[in-house]
C-alpha cells in the first residue's frame, strides 16, 4: 500500500511539473506574439520587418516549445501502455514539425536581410543557430534511419541510443541559448528611442520572455533526466515484436553487453524472441533498482 501511495504521489508530482512546463511553454509563445503585434510590425511575408517577425515566433513555437514536448513524450505515464512504435512516430512527428518551422523561420530572416541589404551570417547568434539547425536535421535523419525504420541491427541501436539522447538534449539547450542571444541582439538593434538601457516596457516584456525560455528549458531537462520517469522496460515486452526488434530507449541499452545484442540476431522464432524480451526486461528492471 505504501508503495502504491508513493507511486501516486510521484504521479501527482509528475503531472504538476508537466502542467507547469506546458503553461510556461504556452506563455512563451503568447508573449512572443504580443511582442511582435503590440510593439513591432506584426506578421507579413513581403520583405518588411513583419517578415522578420516570423523568425522569433516560429523559433519559440517550433524549435523551443514543440521540440521540448517531443523530448518528454516518452515520459507521459498514460502512454506506457501504447505501442512503443506509436510513441516513436509521435516523437519523430513533433520533431519534424519543429524542424519545418525552424527552416521557415530562417528563410524569413534571409529574405528580410536580402530585401534590406543587411549582411547574412555575421553574428555569433547566426553561427550557432545555423549549427543547431544542421545538427538537428542530422539527428532527425539518423533517428528515422536507426530507430524508426526496422532495418538497423539491435546492437547499433543500443550503441547509438545514449548518443541520440545526449545530442537531443544538447541541441535543445543550444537552441534556447541561441534564442536568448537573438532576442538580446534584436532589442539592442530595435530599441533606439527610448534605448534598451532606458528599460522601456518592450525591453521588460522581452527580458521576461527570455526568463520564460530558460524556465521552460530547465523544466524539460529536469523531466528528461529523471531515471524513474523513464518508460518502464516491462511495458515494451508486452508487445510481441519481430525478431531482433528489442526494446530500445530503455535502461537496458546502457546495461546490455554487445554479446547479448549479437545473440538476438540469431533468434529463430517469436517464442525465443519473447523469452529474449523478458531477459531484456529483467536487465532493465535490475538497472533501475
Amino acid at each position: 500500500a505504501a508503495h502504491g501511495a508513493r507511486k501516486m504521489e510521484d504521479y501527482g508530482r509528475f503531472l504538476a511539473l508537466l502542467a507547469s512546463t506546458l503553461l510556461v511553454g504556452f506563455l512563451s509563445v503568447i508573449v512572443s506574439l504580443v511582442w511582435v503585434f503590440h510593439y513591432r510590425e506584426g506578421l507579413s511575408w513581403d520583405g518588411s520587418l513583419g517578415e522578420f517577425n516570423w523568425h522569433p515566433v516560429l523559433i519559440i513555437t517550433g524549435f523551443v516549445f514543440i521540440q521540448g514536448i517531443a523530448i518528454i513524450v516518452y515520459r507521459l505515464p498514460w502512454t506506457w501502455k501504447c505501442s512503443k512504435v506509436l510513441m516513436k512516430f509521435i516523437h519523430a512527428g513533433l520533431n519534424t514539425i519543429a524542424m519545418i518551422l525552424a527552416i521557415v523561420s530562417m528563410v524569413a530572416v534571409f529574405e528580410f536581410h536580402n530585401a534590406k541589404n543587411i549582411p547574412n551570417m555575421y553574428s555569433l547568434h547566426s553561427w550557432i543557430g545555423l549549427t543547431a539547425v544542421i545538427f538537428y536535421s542530422l539527428q532527425l535523419f539518423l533517428g528515422f534511419a536507426v530507430f524508426l525504420l526496422p532495418f538497423a541491427p539491435v546492437h547499433l541501436r543500443i550503441a547509438l541510443m545514449p548518443i541520440h539522447v545526449y545530442s537531443g538534449l544538447t541541441i535543445f539547450a543550444t537552441v534556447i541559448a541561441t534564442a536568448l542571444m537573438g532576442i538580446t541582439e534584436k532589442l539592442i538593434f530595435a530599441l533606439k528611442n527610448p534605448a534598451y538601457s532606458a528599460s522601456p516596457p518592450e525591453a521588460t516584456l522581452v527580458n521576461c520572455l527570455g526568463l520564460l525560455l530558460v524556465i521552460f528549458g530547465s523544466l524539460i531537462l529536469w523531466m528528461a533526466s529523471r531515471p524513474h520517469w523513464k518508460r518502464p522496460p516491462a511495458e515494451n515486452a508486452k508487445i510481441l515484436r519481430p525478431i531482433g526488434a528489442t526494446p530500445e530507449g530503455t535502461e537496458v541499452e546502457s546495461t546490455m553487453t554487445n554479446s547479448n545484442a549479437d545473440k538476438s540476431d540469431l533468434t529463430g522464432n517469436t517464442e525465443a524472441a519473447r523469452k529474449q524480451n523478458i531477459n531484456f526486461d529483467e536487465a532493465g528492471q535490475r538497472s533501475t533498482m
